[in-house]
């Protein structure tokens, strides 16, 4: 749809709002790059916890740079296949708009790899730092663990907007033509980032407990652990880079989302005959909305970080000063909106202010409270659902496992029915216009992340504290310290934070992914017929949609699963060889277990790529708009239930074995702790690899369906053409490689060479 329309010549004003928002962009990266200085310029501590973070800080950018290699090939095909496509329609893309398609695809790719890159690079180096700081006290570590996980929300925030605002600036009227283009690049690479960093992590932590804790009966991060280097690592790439990545596509599909609703206003008839000849000036204002209310977001999000104040008191509990902050960006954010609306927003015919837009972008606030109150319920170490999971270990690791899935189930439903009331409200808000109410559940997407510094910085902090509280144990300070209690409590809350943002990311992918099958329908033509389930095609459509989240979980588990699998081989013949080991007389090979997860993680990433590109344009292609209609309707369904399930299973599992170690039920070493453990290796893949990529999915199997509706529209099932035929059979043979590399390696194959082997050495 936005192929066909020519935005309004900017004026003075637009151009001014431009200046401004870009403006704030530069404010939310200085004050990160304030924030990084004063990080650095804490102590480091002592000379043994420097060398512990220096071999995370290498493995963790060793990763990063191996990840980029491998899919910068991947990237450039996108890249030139995007520009071909677009070349091929000159009407709607005349010279130079392809190129500036294929471009912006670029830059939101290396915006989403640069906001993880820099969240994870100072991430490393705050870990020890708040080690150091929580000799101090619980104050001053929590405080530098918060700062410095604000340094990857800020500059997440400024890259977002830096991007968005240069297109606009740069291709002015037709900025609609190619915005889409820097959504999807910021979206494929968050989905790299989240799958290739899910895997690392979670092979990882599995090989770590189930040899170490399980075993060889030592604590998490014992350094006696050949996998407790790349288990720290792991929270690195996993929880920092992963998410930051995640967050920064979400907030910008979000963005661009809500524009391109804003631009089809322009030509919907209903928004037309209400505004009349105000139509064209009014919906610009409605375009630039979006860029003014992230611009509140930077400023709502510094206030809210400020708030973040730790209280001097042992085992204080960390989600008290957290949640002050958080209530205090989003009061700021509010009364943001308000302010730009009452300026801003005025109703062309009276001049008065029209507070329809303030009570939708607020509605979004609404939702994230409510996201994060529904989400601290069920994962909370110290409330009824994690408590009850726990006291479950006491039969064993059945009935564990058993009691965090029905919380889980039980938290995806009220998850989806907060999300549907939102979605709902924005009819109620606008009853006289199908376009302005479609803009407004955009407008929620935008409100639920307007304080995306605050949200990262929440999240980054569970990793940071996690490090933190492993490089004292690697460093000998023993879990009676005072400190060390400190920082297992900051951890276990960590856990909490991590599956809050997670929450909150599940809820704003379903809203952009609305917002974007929002505009395939206008882009189809769909709105007038509707998308038919009663038609065997579109049903196919619609099974497909539904079914392809659980064989992206597929893919991802199992990965997770043969990645551990070696980890847990690796451990073991280190053990077996090495005796001195446990009697710390020999080092482990550190580095052997962090290859082996680099290697599989490295390996996976083609299936689930393959996956949201191909399946879409098969279906689309294949049997046509309404079917991809109800492919698209059936993926968002199935996805965000999953995504909130295995979120919610995995974190209260792995809160209830932290609530176990900290004493619970007899402590550490007791059968309940041990069914503990193995509720949290099985909860691990859920919570950090299979549940969170789900949000990079859906809104790239989304953005993939915009993008190819012009081609689509006069396709029909009985209809066939050679060039159709073509990309049909080209979309099988793609996804059958896909398929047959995520089997490679499998646990039978592995089986089979290691009989080969003993055999061959007995």
């Amino acid at each position: 749809m936005e192929g066909h329309i020519v935005l309004p010549p900017l004026g003075q004003t637009e151009w001014t709002l431009l200046w401004a928002v870009l403006a704030s962009a530069f404010v939310a990266m200085g004050y990160g790059w304030y924030l990084v200085r004063r990080v650095l310029a804490e102590d480091p501590g002592t000379k043994k916890m420097q060398e512990i973070a220096r071999a995370i800080e290498e493995g963790a950018m060793a990763y990063l740079g191996r990840q980029v290699r491998t899919m910068i090939w991947f990237v450039v095909l996108m890249a030139a296949g995007l520009f071909l496509m677009y070349y091929s329609v000159p009407e709607q893309y005349p010279h130079p708009l392809p190129i500036g398609v294929a471009v912006a695809f670029l830059m939101g790719v290396m915006a989403s790899y640069g906001a993880g890159y820099v969240g994870m690079w100072l991430a490393v180096k705050a870990n020890l730092r708040t080690a150091n700081a929580a000799l101090k006290g619980f104050k001053p570590a929590l405080e530098l663990a918060f700062r410095a996980g604000t340094v990857s929300g800020m500059f997440t925030v400024g890259f977002g907007l830096l991007g968005a605002v240069l297109i606009f600036m740069i291709f002015q009227e037709n900025a609609m033509k190619v915005l889409i283009g820097f959504g999807f690049g910021g979206s494929l690479a968050a989905l790299f980032m989240r799958v290739g960093g899910g895997i690392f992590t979670k092979a990882a932590d599995v090989g770590a407990d189930l040899v170490g804790k399980i075993e060889q009966n030592i604590p998490e991060d014992d350094p006696r652990n050949p996998a407790v280097i790349a288990d720290n690592v792991g929270d690195n790439v996993g929880d920092c880079a992963g998410m930051a990545a995640d967050i920064f596509e979400s907030y910008e599909v979000t963005l661009v989302a809500a524009i391109i609703l804003a631009a089809v206003c322009t030509v919907s008839l209903d928004f037309t005959a209400i505004y009349g000849e105000h139509a064209s000036t009014f919906a610009l204002k409605l375009i630039l909305y979006p860029l003014l209310i992230r611009a509140v977001g930077v400023f709502s999000s510094i206030i809210g970080t400020w708030a973040v104040r730790g209280k001097e008191e042992e085992l204080a509990d960390p989600m008290r000063p957290i949640t002050v902050g958080y209530w205090t960006a989003s009061l700021v954010s509010v009364v943001g909106f308000l302010i730009v609306n009452y300026f801003y927003l005025l109703d062309p015919f009276t001049g008065a202010p029209d507070f329809r837009f303030f009570w939708a972008t607020t509605m979004g606030i609404v939702l994230a409270i409510v996201t994060l109150w529904l989400t601290n319920h069920f994962t909370h170490p110290d409330l009824r659902p994690t408590t009850e999971t726990a006291i479950a270990a006491r039969t064993g690791a059945a009935t564990l496992l058993l009691a965090g899935m029905a919380e889980g189930f039980e938290s995806t439903v009220w998850a989806a029915v907060a999300i549907g009331l939102t979605i709902l409200s924005s009819l109620v808000i606008f009853p006289d216009s199908p376009a302005l109410a479609a803009y407004g559940i955009a407008l929620t997407g935008l409100g639920l992340l307007t304080t995306t510094g605050f949200i990262l910085a929440m999240d980054t902090y569970g990793p940071i504290t996690d490090n933190a509280h492993g490089i004292f144990e690697m460093s000998g300070i023993t879990e009676e310290h005072e400190a060390s209690r400190n920082l297992a409590w900051m951890d276990a809350i960590g856990n909490t934070t991590k599956a809050l943002t997670k929450g909150l990311a599940i809820a704003t992918a379903v809203i952009a992914a609305i917002s974007l099958f929002r505009s395939f329908i206008d882009a189809t033509g769909l709105m007038e017929k509707g998308i038919q389930v009663n038609l065997p095609e579109v049903f196919v459509g619609l099974l497909i949609g539904g079914a392809v989240p659980f064989l992206f979980s597929s893919f991802a588990i199992k990965a997770v699963g043969r990645a551990a699998y070696l980890v847990v081989q690796e451990v073991r013949r280190q053990f077996r060889e090495h005796p001195g080991i446990m009697t710390y007389d020999e080092k482990p090979e550190y580095g052997t277990c962090v290859s082996i997860v680099t290697a599989a993680a490295q390996k996976e990433l083609l299936g689930p790529a393959i996956l949201a590109i191909a399946t879409p344009i098969l279906i689309g292609f294949g049997l046509g708009p309404g079917a991809l209609g109800g492919y698209l309707a059936g993926a968002i369904l199935t996805g965000q239930l999953l995504a909130g399930y295995m979120c919610n299973t995995g974190a209260t599992w792995d809160n209830a074995k932290k609530k176990i170690e900290d004493g619970f039920l007899g402590g550490k070493g007791t059968p309940a702790h041990v069914a503990s453990v193995i509720g949290d290796t099985v909860g691990d893949p859920y919570k950090d690899t299979a549940g969170p990529a789900f949000n990079p999915l859906i809104k790239v199997m989304n953005l993939v369906g915009l993008l190819v509706a012009p081609f689509i529209i006069d396709v029909h099932l009985h209809e066939a053409s050679v060039g159709r035929i073509l990309i049909v059979v080209l979309c099988l043979i793609v996804l059958g490689i896909g398929i047959v590399f995520s089997k490679r390696g499998s646990l039978a194959e592995m089986a089979e060479e290691e009989e080969k082997s003993q055999v061959a050495q007995g």
